[in-house]
């Protein structure tokens, strides 16, 4: 089996509203729910072995859950990763009509959000630009650059990127470049990796090839691997799916998960859960590896790269 260990992202437990496909669920979705709801996720991911919890400050409150969750528990073997770069917009706001997150790469922003994530030292073991692109500006902003690497000198942290959309290995190419002073800012990359959207493959070889730490996020396509009416072009997909988790005995969130895994072997893949439940049928993917013919069988279910991220940006939150 390969060495990659399931982390947990908090995307979806410190929000009432995420972009993802699922069932319209009747449960108390008020933040006193929630953070009560975080503490028993992130209780029971410890109890099961996990120790990598990812979160943002455009999560919602996810970010203050995981530090409450943190020094209440004073566990001393947990690696934190948190991001900087997004505002959280929507308060809470079941329906929000805007934009539940804005986008902010500027040096006044890192220092704003630095400020209050360095709380989670020193289990904070990743910091991360929260989604970088190239027309944000902070691949090319020195300033920025520099504060990301005094931060990385002083508190000894692997700073890293986070990607999404058509253009995530062009990204990680250009900032596996970005050095100050003869070294190397960028030490993690996070990617969008899963059965549809392969196409960062080679450059994560790469990185992999030059030690930087990877990690893989929205293994399950935000939902779309699972069987849908609304998407008919996956049916065949969707049966081969069902037939090949059927064989393993788990979900077809496990093998998704898997198949990350064993083709990438990143450092870390995301589970996404936001229950219990959830948690405990990802981690299913622990206990099994993916044949060769059924990791080619998986592998060839990638899709066109700009057709993905043309569909994914039709998803609503929800």
């Amino acid at each position: 089996m390969s060495k990659t260990k399931i982390g947990l992202g908090l995307a979806s437990l410190g929000r009432p509203e995420y972009i993802n496909i699922r069932p319209d669920q009747n449960i108390d979705k008020s933040a006193e729910a929630f953070q009560r709801k975080t503490m028993e996720v992130l209780d029971e991911a410890y109890q099961q072995g996990i120790r990598y919890f990812d979160t943002a400050p455009s999560y919602g409150r996810g970010e203050e859950f995981l530090l409450d969750w943190y020094q209440s528990r004073k566990y001393e073997d947990l690696v934190l990763g948190t991001k900087w770069g997004y505002t959280y917009k929507a308060n809470w706001e079941l329906g929000y009509n805007g934009p539940h997150e804005v986008k902010e790469h500027s040096l006044r922003k890192l220092k704003e959000q630095w400020a209050y994530s360095k709380q989670l030292l020193p289990a904070l073991g990743i910091y991360q630009i929260h989604s970088a692109t190239f027309e944000s500006g902070v691949l090319e902003n020195k300033e920025v650059h520099r504060e990301l690497m005094a931060i990385k000198n002083k508190y000894g942290l692997k700073i890293g990127l986070t990607t999404s959309g058509k253009e995530q290995s062009k990204i990680m190419e250009f900032a596996m470049g970005i050095e100050l002073d003869g070294k190397e800012l960028f030490d993690s990359f996070q990617v969008t990796f899963n059965l549809f959207e392969q196409s960062t493959l080679p450059m994560l070889y790469k990185a992999k090839s030059k030690g930087k730490l990877l990690i893989i996020k929205e293994g399950m396509a935000n939902g779309r691997i699972f069987p849908n009416e609304h998407y008919q072009h996956y049916k065949g997909y969707y049966q081969v799916l069902s037939a090949i988790s059927r064989e393993y005995g788990v979900g077809i969130d496990a093998l998704a998960l898997r198949f990350c895994m064993d083709l990438v072997k990143p450092d870390y893949v995301l589970s996404g859960a936001g229950n219990i439940e959830q948690l405990k049928e990802n981690l299913k993917a622990n206990g099994f590896t993916l044949l060769r013919k059924d990791l080619v069988k998986l592998g060839s279910m990638a899709i066109d790269v700009s057709d993905y991220w043309d569909e994914r940006s039709q998803l609503a939150w929800n």
